[in-house]
């Protein structure tokens, strides 16, 4: 039986964003897509989400010092 990444208490919440969430996370960091850290299509973070190459997951983990931490990447081919 193989296990689910995602619901080990190590691996932090990923989600797809939304085409207008994307346009508002690009334009607060005044960034384009392409200039977002990359994470493959096969992740295995990402296995049981319906990702293709271009979308934009957001990350978040717990943070120490902020409580919650926000990370954006790319999902890209590997």
């Amino acid at each position: 039986m193989a296990m689910d990444v995602t619901d080990h208490e190590a691996v932090p919440e990923h989600r797809k964003l939304e085409e207008d969430e994307l346009e508002e996370v690009l334009a607060r960091f005044d960034a384009g897509k392409s200039d977002l850290p990359k994470i493959e299509r096969t992740d295995a973070a990402l296995k049981q989400m319906d990702v293709e190459a271009g979308d934009v997951i957001e990350i978040v983990r717990d943070s120490p010092t902020a409580g919650k931490a926000t990370y954006y990447r790319r999902v890209i081919e590997p």
